[in-house]
């Protein structure tokens, strides 16, 4: 694979200029944190003396923030909230990172997506989560929201270079939802990339799609472990979504991307021994792959700068976003691994 630096370094450096919208479950991670005091009188629980909160972009919102922190906010989201306290404090954490909340739907029915992890530490040990909390609805979209939801996408994806479908399976991506969508998208020749865990075969007609191996692996019912596996892989997936491309991350193992004539290529892991969180790496991928599509860049290439967006996060803890600048030097820095020319 002989990738040219300075084609792929004039790609990155085009990212800032493409506008995204995304579209699916938008969530939030609470994170609170304490240090052990005592044992509770009221039960053999432990104590903790709050220290911080942190509230983090998550699901479909972290795709939006990595997309932010690399156009500078030309990024839009589109996704129902609940009317309730977490609702406002997802909204002004979008804003706070310049994502544009004016296509939001409320449902007071359905609760604000928020996973709420408490850890505790003590002087004698790492910190260490004790117990998460999620609130969420995951059944469909009422026929009212749904339309309300409709709506907006409407309005939004003329304006928007690219979309992003990011399904969590919490119930925003409903079958019409996905196809107007996918129907609007190609109406306006916009790139359109799915970022899902099943149901591929409800993604018809978009430019790509981004599994990870194990849920690709379930669907289609055998194990991919060769790259003649992957190569019937792309034939049956090609042929059922007619998509451009198909991105499959696959772990330590790198990516494959997989196009229209079954040829698959292989990028490998950029970061394999310094690993310290992988929450949220895959909306890393599929924000990035999606803006270098958007931009005219071939599918391995735009592949590649996910994957190096990926190795960077990857370092930090929770879900994580990089810079214009930091993917340039992480480029500079694996130019062998690249077979850069």
């Amino acid at each position: 694979m002989n990738i040219n630096k300075d084609k792929l370094i004039g790609y990155i450096n085009e990212l800032k200029n493409t506008r995204v919208l995304i579209i699916g479950d938008l969530a939030m991670d609470e994170m609170v944190y304490g240090n052990t005091e005592r044992i509770s009188r009221e039960a053999p629980v432990l104590i903790l003396l709050h220290e911080e909160t942190k509230l983090i972009l998550g699901a479909a919102s972290n795709a939006a923030n990595n997309v932010s922190k690399i156009n500078s906010g030309k990024v839009a989201v589109i996704g129902v909230l609940g009317q309730d306290y977490q609702a406002e404090q997802l909204k002004q954490s979008f804003e706070k990172e310049g994502i544009k909340t004016d296509y939001l739907v409320y449902d007071k029915t359905r609760k604000t997506t928020t996973k709420t992890r408490i850890s505790g530490s003590c002087s004698q040990s790492v910190t260490q989560q004790i117990v998460r909390i999620d609130r969420q609805t995951k059944e469909p979209l009422s026929k009212e929201t749904e339309e309300k939801v409709i709506e907006q996408i409407e309005k939004a994806i003329p304006n928007y270079d690219a979309i992003i479908l990011s399904d969590y399976h919490i119930g925003t991506l409903t079958p019409k939802i996905i196809d107007k969508s996918i129907e609007l998208a190609n109406k306006y020749n916009k790139v359109i990339v799915a970022d899902i865990q099943k149901d591929f075969d409800k993604y018809k007609n978009i430019t790509s799609l981004t599994p990870n191996l194990p849920d690709t692996q379930k669907f289609l019912g055998f194990n991919l472990n060769t790259k003649e596996d992957f190569e019937k892989a792309g034939s049956i997936l090609h042929n059922m979504i007619k998509s451009k491309s198909i991105l499959i991350t696959c772990g330590d193992r790198g990516m494959m991307v997989i196009e229209p004539d079954y040829k698959v290529t292989e990028i490998p892991v950029f970061n394999k021994s310094h690993v310290f969180d992988v929450t949220g790496a895959g909306d890393t991928v599929t924000a990035l792959y999606t803006m270098a599509l958007s931009i005219g860049a071939e599918p391995v290439y735009a592949a590649i700068i996910g994957n190096i967006a990926a190795s960077i996060v990857i370092k930090q803890f929770g879900c994580a976003t990089t810079t214009i600048d930091e993917l340039i030097e992480m480029t500079q820095k694996k130019e062998k691994e690249l077979c850069i020319k």
